[in-house]
């Protein structure tokens, strides 16, 4: 007989055993019955919290999405302040950290999209498309200022976060951190500079620190002061 646990103890029992083998064997691969006996309670128990396999590994993505706070951090940062060198650097600083921490999580997600069109598409809405818009809206601001070139803000965004999402799926994903290591910090400040280098505009350049020729050049300006 399955100990006797409150509703919501079973509950988390229940998306804590989903989790690993969801993470290792996928959508697809992982049945609710196999779910169940890894928690060791029967079926029916388990289709009483989560009436379908879908609504169990939709919940388990909110749940883990939600504890790691993955929406709205690129607002927050951008609302700390700073030039664009070290703004640009923070967010790429707090993906690749947050990424190599819940690497479960990352692959529970490469699963969705490449095995639930429906789920992957509803994860994008709700958590990703969120941070595309918040990296635009500081980028189009930029653009309105003459900091940054007259170029597309959303793509400008998907082209900065893509470089830093690919360098972790290199490193975590491929293997190549066993044969290269890289220290986050560096990597962050790097392809911010990288980034950075194609986006200011050569037509102005502002003394507060937040443009110039070089990305680096408006963190020493500050410094100077």
């Amino acid at each position: 007989m399955p100990a006797r646990l409150s509703s919501l103890d079973r509950r988390r029992q229940i998306l804590r055993t989903a989790s690993g083998l969801f993470a290792r064997k996928g959508y697809r691969g992982t049945t609710t019955r196999e779910v169940a006996e890894r928690a060791g309670i029967n079926e029916a128990l388990l289709f009483r919290h989560f009436p379908s396999k879908e609504k169990l590994y939709w919940t388990l993505i909110e749940e883990l999405c939600s504890a790691r706070g993955r929406r709205h951090n690129i607002a927050r940062i951008v609302a700390a302040g700073g030039t664009d060198l070290e703004i640009l650097t923070a967010i790429a600083r707090d993906l690749l950290v947050r990424n190599a921490r819940d690497t479960e999580l990352t692959r529970l997600l490469w699963f969705t999209a490449l095995e639930s069109h429906t789920l992957s598409q509803r994860f994008f809405r709700t958590f990703i498309a969120v941070n595309y818009e918040e990296l635009a809206a500081y980028i189009r601001r930029r653009v309105r200022e003459g900091a940054f070139r007259n170029v597309d803000p959303l793509l400008s965004a998907r082209g900065f976060l893509g470089m830093v999402v690919y360098h972790f799926l290199v490193q975590e994903f491929f293997g190549a951190k066993k044969f290269q290591k890289f220290d986050p910090e560096q990597v962050a400040a790097t392809l911010a500079g990288i980034w950075l280098n194609g986006m200011q505009s050569p037509l102005k350049t502002f003394s507060n620190g937040h443009n110039g020729n070089h990305a680096l050049a408006g963190k020493r300006s500050n410094n100077e002061n």
